[in-house]
């Protein structure tokens, strides 16, 4: 049983509020012991309930003012308070949050009030005649979502065309979204709402007063089956890249279908911690091999290949220099951008030791240097330089990562950890910004041993494909921070594993068993792609592994025999003729990989045999299906066959163990199943021709 004195200390490392060395003992007690694990959780649960409701009334400002009081304190005087003092302090603490809550529902109800004013006279004034629209109008109403209402000059401007129904509901966001249009019905409210029926909108739909939607997606065709028989090796860089997820739930959070350039499932799955081994040996990673039947396609296979990085001792970590890079461009000056990605570092800072040197680099209309490296222990400067972050200008990208990657070479720890983290939310626009130059000067760093972690932030500019590329050429990975708590997973429950690469350079090529698989397919891993030549070149760049890292591809296989027309047609060869040897194994699967500062590479080969395929009731492998399956349904994938939203719930529910670390988030995924459910109005999907939408919008 967990005394009361457990759960304060509990309640003060979720509050930020002990020392380096408490802290250090709580996370790992947290960790290995079940009950700290559900009051943990328990605590996270009440929190995200908190944050959802908290600020529709309440200034972004007074929120970081209470914060940064808060974390400011010097950690000798919080880890010194016990007994009465701990408890005066957590009296007081909560009478400050009852204040702060009452303070928020007033501030609520009176700015939902204006809302639902401001929404009936703009219904007043519409054109009507029979009931729809008599001319074509601009809507221009508040912004709003589930964590914030913004009356600011950003909010989106909607074109209704002539002729569209007008009606007056009380729903709230809908809004359908394709690459080049959106058709569906629109409802704009809190509590009191205009709808607009069969309305084809302008693209894009969100556009605010200075400017266009910038959000930049690439489109990538789905891996067709290939033949084992004619190409029997599948070769690929790992990647350890989260964003696509957070960025999905975004927009569904939000009320609206994704793009499909935004879904890419090998970041999808990857964002899910698996309940791999940890490796044995010197090896910086174990690999688990299990398989099962497709849940979408009758007589397919799947194959999930994991891997699991090497968790190293507290005294096996080496020093970090790190130079945050951060946008503090006008484009920043959004509650969802710059303000949150202060609460983000600030969360971070409490977690920092000595052996963290942390700089911070701003850029905007010009670029300089915040915080000289400053060693983890000195919180309160760091917590300072952080606080004076404010957001204005215009932004010169490519100045700013030349002046973080020189801070970086000017602190240089041989042997450590030398990063560059860039925080942007992706809108490179004035300055010697080209894609190709960005790319040179990030590949040319990183043979110096400096790498690049980028964090995407915001709505309306995000260069989400320069962004995962300029990460990738960077060795480094790509997250989008959504909200809170994925601040707190990325920069303090994860900051290990987002700083600290194990391994660099990691390929997997898979040799198929023509004798045992017709054809298979790769699911993601669409732009990670290699030839089966670069598996044994060491010049050719690939993907990194931070410690504790789980990285997971799926391939979708066809077994030898089946009736199945997947199969790549290829003319017989000539001149030469491909002998099958007959074997029980089903395939052979290599990975090549370099030590951090390694120049030469590492070989491991695991065959696998038929009994790989007995893990159908495995809870990592359904949880992985699910989340490819409901990745291919978003992405309207011609390889979905019989996937539908309620399969993939169900799927889901059975990857969902009591113990499983990420309980919360898998619980989650199946939320957002839900609401994709409720916003998909898509009807079919035809090559070519993107999506079309057709009949009314479904109702909750």
């Amino acid at each position: 049983m967990i005394t009361k004195k457990e759960k304060m200390l509990i309640q003060a490392y979720v509050d930020g509020e002990l020392s380096p060395d408490e802290a250090k003992r709580i996370d790992e007690r947290i960790k290995s012991d079940k009950e700290y694990m559900q009051y943990y959780n328990q605590i996270m649960s009440i929190g995200r309930a908190v944050r959802m409701d908290r600020g529709e009334g309440l200034s972004p400002d007074a929120d970081i003012r209470i914060k940064g009081a808060v974390l400011s304190r010097p950690n000798k005087e919080v880890g010194a308070m016990k007994g009465k003092k701990r408890n005066r302090w957590a009296v007081a603490g909560g009478l400050v949050v009852v204040v702060l809550v009452a303070f928020m529902w007033v501030g609520r109800l009176y700015v939902q009030r204006g809302l639902q004013a401001s929404l009936r006279e703009s219904v007043d004034s519409l054109r009507l005649e029979n009931g729809k629209l008599k001319d074509a109008i601009q809507f221009q109403p508040y912004y709003a979502t589930k964590e914030l209402i913004s009356t600011s000059s950003r909010s989106p401007i909607v074109s209704v065309q002539k002729g569209a129904n007008i009606q007056v509901s009380p729903n709230v966001i809908y809004m359908y979204s394709s690459s080049d249009r959106s058709v569906g019905s629109i409802s704009l409210s809190v509590g009191g709402s205009m709808a607009f029926e069969g309305v084809s909108m302008s693209s894009p739909i969100y556009q605010s007063q200075q400017e266009f939607n910038r959000e930049s997606y690439d489109y990538v065709a789905p891996n067709d089956f290939l033949s084992a028989k004619d190409n029997p090796l599948s070769t690929f860089s790992i990647d350890v890249d989260t964003a696509s997820y957070s960025n999905i739930r975004r927009f569904l959070n939000n009320s609206q279908l994704p793009p499909e350039g935004s879904v890419r499932l090998e970041e999808m799955i990857n964002y899910f911690t698996y309940d791999y081994p940890q490796p044995k040996g010197d090896e910086p990673f174990s690999i688990t091999i299990k398989g099962g039947d497709c849940p979408w396609k009758d007589g397919h296979k799947l194959v999930m290949i994991g891997l699991k990085g090497k968790v190293p001792a507290p005294e096996e970590i080496p020093e970090s220099n790190i130079v945050f890079l951060i946008d503090v461009s006008g484009s920043m000056d959004s509650p969802d951008k710059l303000p949150l990605l202060k609460k983000a570092l600030k969360m971070m800072v409490n977690r920092l030791s000595e052996k963290e040197h942390v700089a911070i680099v701003v850029y905007a209309g010009s670029s300089g240097l915040v915080l000289d490296s400053t060693d983890g222990t000195q919180k309160y400067k760091i917590l300072s330089a952080i606080d004076n972050l404010s957001a204005g200008g215009s932004t010169n990208g490519a100045e700013g990562i030349k002046l973080a990657y020189q801070v970086a070479q000017s602190h240089y720890i041989k042997g450590g950890n030398n990063r560059v983290i860039l925080a942007t939310d992706g809108d490179f626009n004035v300055g010697v910004s080209s894609e190709s130059g960005l790319v040179r000067l990030i590949e040319k760093e990183r043979q110096k041993g400096i790498f690049l972690t980028v964090l995407g932030f915001g709505t309306g500019n995000l260069q989400d494909s320069k962004m995962e590329k300029l990460a990738d050429k960077g060795n480094g990975s790509y997250h989008y921070i959504d909200s809170e708590d994925e601040a707190y997973k990325v920069l303090v429950k994860e900051l290990g594993s987002t700083l600290f690469t194990i391994a660099k350079d990691v390929k997997i090529q898979v040799e198929f068993n023509p004798a045992k698989v017709k054809s298979y397919r790769l699911i993601g891993y669409e732009n990670r792609l290699l030839n089966k030549e670069d598996f044994n070149n060491d010049k050719k760049d690939a993907g990194e592994i931070g410690a504790g890292h789980t990285v997971t591809a799926l391939y979708e296989i066809v077994p030898a025999g089946s009736d199945d027309e997947t199969t790549s047609k290829v003319d017989p060869l000539k001149y030469q003729k491909t002998e099958i040897v007959n074997s029980d194994e089903v395939m052979t699967v290599k990975l090549r990989y370099k030590e951090p500062d390694g120049d030469k590479s590492k070989l491991i080969v695991k065959t696998v045999k038929e009994d790989v395929f007995k893990y159908d009731n495995d809870p990592d492998l359904n949880f992985a299906a699910a989340v490819a399956e409901f990745g291919m349904i978003l992405r309207n994938s011609p390889y979905k066959e019989d996937a539908t939203y309620e399969n993939v719930i169900e799927l889901a529910k059975k990857g969902i163990k009591t113990d499983v670390s990420d309980k919360d988030e898998r619980e989650e995924f199946i939320d957002l199943v839900k609401k994709a459910k409720k916003l998909d109005n898509r009807k079919h999907y035809e090559e070519g021709e993107g999506i079309s939408f057709k009949g009314d919008q479904k109702k909750d």
